[in-house]
């Protein structure tokens, strides 16, 4: 069976480049070699390498294990942390009631 490739838009290949640009930059930083933050986070100097460049088929996994190796790995819940968006159609959704509810009268 042959596996279906991923078409990804331009916007989210140009945002992958970014995000690994500002893995590299981080770990330059921390003045920290390839090797040494690949072995840290089990995966070979190749998979760093791609994760720097921003490569699409390189799994979330090994990105999370590159952010917990640079200390970086709370950065993974800005991901979609504030969806105004998804909030927004979520509230036009709710029913609106015709009446309030009952109180109960003690």
């Amino acid at each position: 069976m042959a596996q279906k490739k991923q078409v990804l838009l331009p916007s989210v290949l140009r945002t992958l480049s970014v995000m690994g640009e500002q893995i590299k930059l981080a770990r330059l930083r921390r003045k920290l070699s390839v090797a040494l933050i690949a072995e840290r986070a089990g995966i070979s100097r190749s998979t760093l390498w791609a994760i720097e460049n921003g490569s699409p088929s390189v799994s979330m996994g090994s990105y999370a294990a590159v952010l917990l190796a640079l200390n970086m790995v709370d950065d993974l819940l800005l991901i979609a942390r504030d969806d105004v968006l998804g909030r927004t159609m979520q509230d036009l959704d709710l029913p609106i009631g015709k009446r309030a509810p009952r109180s109960s009268r003690l």
